[in-house]
């Protein structure tokens, strides 16, 4: 179809020409007796023009066929060059010397000056059909670049400003150019780089983006703070300009910096984080060499485990996931980047015991992630029976197998929404982290969970959510005005996870120190102007309510647990609940029963195990709610028996 559409096209085009030469030979032949006879028409003698409408016809055709010889309709006139025009001035000479040795044969007197002006006449006129066609193009596409010049603001008047703006310069990149310079410093104000005049610092930003028409800001100061970074930041997403940053100090020491190293700032650029201090060592010593197993590896949490786990040297990596898709591009990535590294990708789901002893007892794993689980909070307060069986009975799968297969380290994955649990998905977690503490204490295995709160970017979170509604042109929703969350990006927390597990000794609950809280509300805004628009003009936010299950505020710790130091600032202790085992593993098992049966009151249960979980709705102090709850179970048993 598209083959057919372009033949069409160039079939045109060459009708089109064969036409304008037609009329461009007709008029060069009259125009030549106009030149000829001082420019009057009327003193043309009547012969000659009765002479050139008798054999006009004939003079055409063969000069179109000597224009088709000499590839006159075959070339890409907006390629054309000096070779074009060569054969245009031959097939032209050609066309008349041929038309005055036959007129002359067959005694047809004319002035044999308009044999010349004829000839140079049709010359020009094929010569500007063909290069006026170039000549339009280069004319619009100059007026388009001149339009479509970028006006850069750099913000940096040191190495890495001039480094960037030195390459703007003599890359010859038209569609760039350095209009000012920015640069707290007042000892360096009214002075130049490269050409570019320093007009002041960050107090400047918005009335020069406004004044000089700025389009782009690339911030180069690298070694400056990330709270220092995110005032300035904060300054240049009112401005609606393009904001782009280098990557990091080490390309300065190195002296790499170029406008290929540049990227957009990114809403993680606004959390005014500094960067996390990882002892890459501590991390090399209990990895290195050991069998690891990563669930839950095709996803957010779990592909970047494998990412730093495999930069670590583990001697065997086994990356297990019930959905082959996401796990599949993990591991084209780690293949690439590892080709030597002995990995093995299962799928396999953490609900079934057998496949799952089956595993442990073929690769034996020295180390456990645990980062599968269902986390979506209202599509799993639609589907309780299924967050239980998934999170609570697969964990409790794993942790058993990982026990009689003695492995040396468990390191659960957990999150904030499990501290007083206002969902079912936060309430599983927290049933999690319960059987982790028990089973540490009779286990020579050491099981621990980590718990943080959301991570930028992951499956399910708000910022790809927010990237997609800003694209569709909105609106972004968000649940509530006031709703605030804990942040941190995914290799900052997969760093802290893996550190943890050094620190590990069993039993603990290790929190991530998530920074301060971030307003959604706020963050929505923030994404909206990054994208260089305005919100609630542009873009507009709408408040949608909280929706089944969620709160306005997560917490990261429960005041009962206390908390003590490790050796990393950002990696806390939280101490363990004390809880009747007993009662809590008979729970267990009527817990199993109810989600196998699809009894609908089961989150009551829960809420038994869990005093802080109070579901929506329910009074769990309600005894006769709870015994219609029970007999409802029983009476079911009673069916099946």
């Amino acid at each position: 179809m598209v083959k057919t559409v372009k033949d069409n096209s160039l079939l045109i085009k060459k009708i089109l020409l064969v036409i304008i030469d037609t009329v461009a030979i007709n008029a060069a032949t009259f125009l030549a007796l106009f030149f000829r006879y001082e420019l009057s028409f009327s003193k043309i003698e009547v012969q000659y023009i009765e002479y050139a409408q008798q054999y006009l016809w004939a003079d055409t055709i063969f000069t179109l066929i000597i224009f088709a010889i000499f590839g006159l309709y075959r070339g890409l006139w907006k390629y054309a060059s000096i070779k074009e025009l060569f054969n245009i001035i031959i097939a032209c000479a050609i066309s008349y010397g041929f038309k005055f040795l036959v007129t002359s044969l067959i005694g047809i007197s004319q002035p044999r000056s308009t044999v010349f002006f004829g000839g140079i006449l049709l010359i020009i006129m094929v010569f500007v059909t063909r290069f006026s066609y170039r000549f339009l193009r280069y004319v619009i596409n100059e007026s388009i670049r001149g339009k479509g010049i970028k006006r850069v603001m750099v913000i940096g008047a040191g190495d890495a400003g001039n480094m960037i703006i030195r390459e703007i310069k003599s890359s010859g990149n038209l569609k760039s150019k350095v209009v000012c310079v920015i640069d707290d410093n007042r000892n360096v104000h009214g002075l130049y780089i490269q050409g570019v005049k320093i007009i002041g610092g960050r107090d400047q930003i918005l009335a020069s983006a406004k004044k000089l028409k700025v389009d782009e800001i690339i911030i180069a100061i690298p070694s400056v703070s990330s709270q220092e970074r995110k005032k300035i930041l904060d300054i240049c997403k009112e401005t609606q300009c393009t904001l782009r940053t280098i990557p990091g100090m080490y390309q300065i020491i190195n002296n790499e910096v170029k406008l290929s190293d540049l990227r957009e700032v990114q809403i993680e650029d606004l959390l005014g984080r500094d960067a996390i201090d990882i002892n890459v060592q501590e991390i090399l010593d209990y990895v290195s060499g050991k069998v690891i197993l990563i669930t839950g590896a095709g996803g957010s949490i779990g592909s970047e485990l494998c990412r730093q786990i495999a930069s670590h040297n583990p001697a065997k990596l086994v990356m297990l996931d019930i959905y082959e898709n996401s796990i599949y591009d993990i591991q084209l990535e780690i293949t690439r980047k590892y080709p030597k590294m002995d990995i093995e990708v299962l799928i396999a789901s953490i609900r079934d015991e057998k496949r799952i002893k089956s595993i442990m007892s073929k690769y034996t794993p020295s180390i456990i992630f645990h980062a599968a689980a269902h986390k979506h909070v209202p599509l799993m307060e639609a589907s309780p029976n299924e967050a239980v069986k998934n999170n609570v009975f697969g964990t409790l799968t794993l942790v058993k197998a990982a026990d009689e297969s003695s492995v040396d380290k468990f390191i659960m994955i957990s999150t904030d929404k499990a501290v007083r649990p206002t969902n079912i998905m936060g309430a599983t977690k927290r049933i999690c982290e319960m059987i982790i503490q028990a089973y540490d204490k009779k286990s020579k295995t050491d099981f621990v969970a980590v718990r943080f709160g959301n991570v930028l970017g992951s499956n399910g979170s708000v910022i790809p959510i927010f990237k997609k509604q800003i694209e569709e042109g909105g609106p972004v929703t968000v649940t509530h005005k006031e709703i605030t969350r804990y942040f941190m990006t995914i290799p900052e927390a997969v760093s802290l996870v893996l550190q943890a597990g050094y620190y590990a000794k069993g039993g603990e609950i290790f929190i991530l120190d998530m920074g301060e809280p971030v307003k959604i509300y706020d963050l929505a805004k923030n994404m909206i102007k990054l994208s260089g628009r305005t919100p609630d003009v542009d873009i507009k936010i709408e408040v949608t309510g909280l929706r089944p299950g969620e709160k306005l505020y997560e917490e990261l710790l429960m005041d009962e647990e206390g908390i003590e130091k490790t050796q990393n600032d950002l990696i806390y202790i939280g101490h363990p609940i004390k809880f009747d085992e007993k009662i809590f593993f008979e729970n267990l098992k009527q817990l199993k029963k109810m989600t196998e049966d699809e009894v609908t009151c089961m989150k009551l249960l829960i809420a038994k195990m869990i005093p802080t979980y109070i579901p929506e709705g329910t009074d769990i102090t309600d005894d006769k709610e709870v015994k219609e709850c029970m007999t409802q179970l029983f009476a079911q048993d009673n069916q099946v028996k």
